[in-house]
């Protein structure tokens, strides 16, 4: 096997008096495809920049092979004397680089090149950033949130193109998608140490939780040690003082060891506690869109869009950049009208929204001020007050950060604020444009499952897939022309519906066609409704059946699991319940997705 590119040894650093690495392996081979994963703040970026040689660590060893090329990307990119996109792309090549790739990549991300860099927008800058790292075709390809500020479009592009590159990649992103369909090995840099799993991000969770279990086992054993010596020095033999003395500090070690596996564990499961503060029930009929039409000079933004949005409805809006997704997001809730058309909101809407760029935040403004309004030490939460730093536990922040100008936080610690600002309010209706901006994959599940538990009504604008997948029973896709259809289901549902539109389209079964066809049936005789099959109606009789015994083995098997002495007693049946654990909850989520897409489509025949 050929020796590593690259190799981080014992790699340990500190900011602030604070850890942040302690003791950091990392291997990266030819070809390797691995994503980098943890919470935010755990040092990931910090991490990348050390592999990329920005950053020195306090100790540890640095091995780059002779001769290997690295690139990395910046979540910034620096432009500081460079004139054009154009000009910068070009500054990343070598002597043997082909010149005319640079062209060629600004082309395929939608630039020209003559751009100047100093009015660039935050998506077209991360365009030119992305063209600058991939023109060089480096041995080592360093991506920190490559698919920020992109589009759907943009960040499938990338992803083919990515697939092509003969780099060794290392990933560090919050779009799980994208993780998914690039990586093949993930790196879980988790309370200052790396983990390695050679498999790729879609087996990490399962994995991640088997192992944080076994941790619970491990701290369970030694608690009842700690105990079993606790009694031995409290009503054992006294006499024989040099043992005493051993054990006495064998016991003082044994604290310690729980002190600091307790403090791990804390930091390594620390959750968002976020909850939304529900307001009383809207009408039936939400929203309701009929004939809406937009335009900015000549183009056409929104072209005769007529949607109704019922109560518990989640409608995920998705497009390029610049197809009007926020233009469209503000007319529905109200915040902008259009030039022709109607939008009328249901009773009882209580409306919260999030905007997109985080606009409302006063960069100068403390963290604690930003909660409280000013003046205070409570929150005001629906029905009640809570103090600000309690607040602030629930979203990671700490106590410290309570007077920490908002201008210093990260862009992930913003996210979170934007989301607690907003939580704190009642609503029924939520409209959220791009919320997983930043957020980790801990705090993006949370999100999903508040968002799943909302009684009330969703409509979000989004780039990331999966996001879209777990959350929207919906999709409204613009195709820049001022056209938005509506497609049931989630995005690959959508997908997979224009794809056979199109399939349809190129074989000459179009559209019209068959509204051609419909024309020339008689009069007298109905056309036949689209009915569920014998095989779906089978399906949604017996799913909910199957889904009850896969959780009750599931419990079965978390009982098993729990048991204090299991792991000690028979390591080997511990492992094949954890495998099997793992195997039913994926095939759980699997049936829970199949139950709903057919009641999704038993819904929609009965309303034909």
């Amino acid at each position: 096997m050929a020796p590593p590119l690259l190799t981080l040894q014992d790699i340990h650093l500190t900011f602030g008096g604070t850890p942040l690495l302690e003791g950091v392996d990392l291997s990266i081979f030819e070809n390797a495809r691995l994503c980098l994963v943890g919470r935010n703040g755990s040092g990931k970026s910090t991490l990348l920049k050390i592999v990329a040689g920005f950053i020195e660590a306090d100790s540890g060893r640095r091995f780059v092979q002779p001769g290997t090329t690295l690139r990395y990307l910046r979540q910034e990119p620096d432009f500081s004397g460079y004139k054009t996109a154009l000009e910068y792309v070009q500054s990343g090549l070598g002597p043997s680089d082909d010149i005319y790739r640079a062209q060629y990549l600004l082309g395929e991300l939608g630039l020209e090149g003559s751009e100047d860099l100093t009015t660039l927008s935050g998506g077209e800058a991360r365009r030119v950033g992305l063209a600058n790292v991939l023109a060089p075709s480096p041995d080592i390809l360093l991506l920190d949130e490559p698919t920020n500020h992109l589009d759907l479009p943009a960040i499938e592009w990338l992803e083919t193109e990515l697939k092509t590159l003969r780099s060794a990649l290392v990933l560090i992103s919050h779009d799980r998608r994208f993780l998914e369909n690039l990586s093949e090995g993930t790196v879980w840099l988790d309370r200052g140490k790396t983990r390695y799993l050679a498999r790729s991000f879609d087996q990490f969770e399962a994995w991640r939780d088997q192992l944080l279990e076994q941790e619970d086992l491990e701290a369970h054993k030694l608690d009842r040690k700690i105990k079993r010596e606790e009694h031995w020095i409290v009503h054992g033999v006294t006499a024989r003082r040099k043992r005493n003395v051993r054990r006495v500090k064998e016991l003082q070690s044994l604290r310690q060891d729980r002190s600091k596996s307790r403090s791990d564990q804390a930091r390594s499961k620390a959750n968002v506690q976020m909850a939304t503060h529900e307001g009383g029930l809207s009408g039936k009929m939400v929203i309701e869109a009929e004939g809406v039409n937009k335009s900015f000079g000549n183009r056409e933004i929104v072209g005769d869009f007529s949607i109704k949005i019922r109560r518990g409805d989640r409608i995920g809006i998705v497009g390029a950049n610049g197809t009007g997704k926020t233009t469209l997001l503000n007319m529905l809730a109200g915040l902008d009208t259009p030039d022709t058309g109607t939008v009328k909101i249901g009773a009882n809407v209580e409306l919260l929204t999030l905007d997109q760029a985080r606009e409302s935040l006063n960069p100068d403004l403390s963290l604690r001020d930003a909660l409280t309004g000013g003046g205070s030490d409570m929150v005001s939460l629906s029905g009640g007050h809570k103090h600000v730093v309690g607040y602030m536990k629930d979203f990671l922040f700490q106590p410290e950060q309570a007077r920490t100008p908002i201008g210093e936080l990260s862009g992930g610690e913003r996210g979170r604020l934007m989301l607690a600002r907003a939580l704190a309010k009642p609503s029924n209706l939520l409209m959220l444009d791009e919320p997983t901006n930043d957020l980790d994959l801990e705090t993006l599940d949370l999100l999903q499952e508040l968002l799943s538990d909302y009684t009330g009504t969703v409509i979000l604008v989004s780039h990331d897939r999966d996001f879209l997948d777990r959350i929207v029973t919906s999709v409204v896709y613009g195709s820049g022309d001022g056209v938005w259809i509506e497609y049931a289901g989630g995005y690959s549902d959508m997908i997979q519906q224009r794809g056979a539109v199109e399939k349809q389209s190129a074989s000459g079964t179009t559209a019209k066609k068959k509204q051609q066809s419909k024309t020339n049936i008689p009069s007298g005789i109905p056309v036949p409704k689209r009915k569920l099959s014998f095989k779906e109606k089978h399906a949604l009789e017996t799913l909910p059946g199957k889904i009850e015994n896969l959780e009750a083995e599931i419990a079965r098997s978390n009982d098993k699991l729990n048991q204090s002495d299991f792991f000690a007693r028979d390591p080997e049946n511990f492992q094949q319940t954890a495998d099997r654990l793992a195997r039913d909850r994926a095939e759980l989520e699997d049936l829970e997705h199949q139950w709903l897409e057919l009641e999704l489509l038993q819904e929609e025949l009965k309303a034909q």
